[in-house]
């Protein structure tokens, strides 16, 4: 069974618009586990505008099934991986103004500097994943580095799905076909929701884990509405 891991950034950036407490984020991350999710992930970034470093720190002892930290790592970045020992850390290459993670690794160009951090992290007993494409290349570059696992960056397949264009699964079947090969865990992640994954998940072998959170957030919302309206009607009669 491919495990769920939910990622709360979202809950922190609506918490952080009123500066105040509300949405808890420790409460949805138990929440959420004990709805049955298997991960709660978190991806945060230098200006902190969605979750705090004190959030990662404080989420340690609130997260009992896996605990997964993504982000690019750069020193502040690691030195917090090392203090709070998550299950699993995702390395990303997203640049510091990003709204969003918009690409992969090139794990050929950036092999030795991969490396040393994947090593750092593996030898503090921290399960490793990178982030990226699905390119038959960077998936072998990724086995060379020594990386745990990759994470399938799936915009683009989420992106051609959504255009009714399902050979747009392809380049992720044969990425994962190649990972199953060379002995590398994948991960996946990047516009997954409940129209896509399905369908995703059929077509990737060895799938083991998807990380989703814009899309599974605004499901709740969607999903959540008809009730909430309705249980302020009924307080107000």
């Amino acid at each position: 069974m491919t495990k769920l891991s939910v990622n709360i950034n979202k809950i922190a950036t609506l918490r952080n618009a009123r500066g105040g407490n509300v949405p808890d984020l420790l409460k949805v991350a138990a929440d959420i586990q004990k709805f049955g999710a298997e991960g709660i992930t978190i991806h945060p970034r230098p200006d902190e505008r969605h979750i705090r470093y004190q959030d990662a720190r404080d989420l340690k002892s609130i997260v009992y099934t896996e605990y997964n930290i993504e982000g690019n790592p750069e020193k502040t970045f690691i030195d917090l991986v090392l203090e709070i020992k998550p299950t699993q850390v995702t390395l990303v290459p997203d640049a510091i103004d990003a709204i969003t993670s918009n690409a992969g690794w090139d794990t050929i160009k950036h092999a030795a500097y991969l490396t040393e951090i994947v090593q750092e992290f593996q030898r503090n007993g921290i399960r490793t994943s990178i982030f990226v494409d699905p390119v038959l290349e960077m998936i072998e570059g990724a086995k060379k580095i020594g990386t745990d696992r990759i994470e399938l960056y799936t915009e683009a397949f989420a992106q051609q799905y959504s255009l009714g264009n399902q050979n747009g699964i392809l380049p992720y079947t044969q990425s994962a076909i190649l990972a199953n090969e060379l002995g590398l865990g994948i991960n996946a992640g990047h516009d997954l929701s409940l129209d896509n994954i399905q369908f995703f998940k059929q077509n990737i072998p060895g799938l083991l884990e998807v990380s989703i959170g814009h899309a599974l957030i605004s499901e709740a919302i969607y999903l959540g509405l008809d009730n909430v309206v309705n249980m302020y009607l009924q307080k107000l009669k």
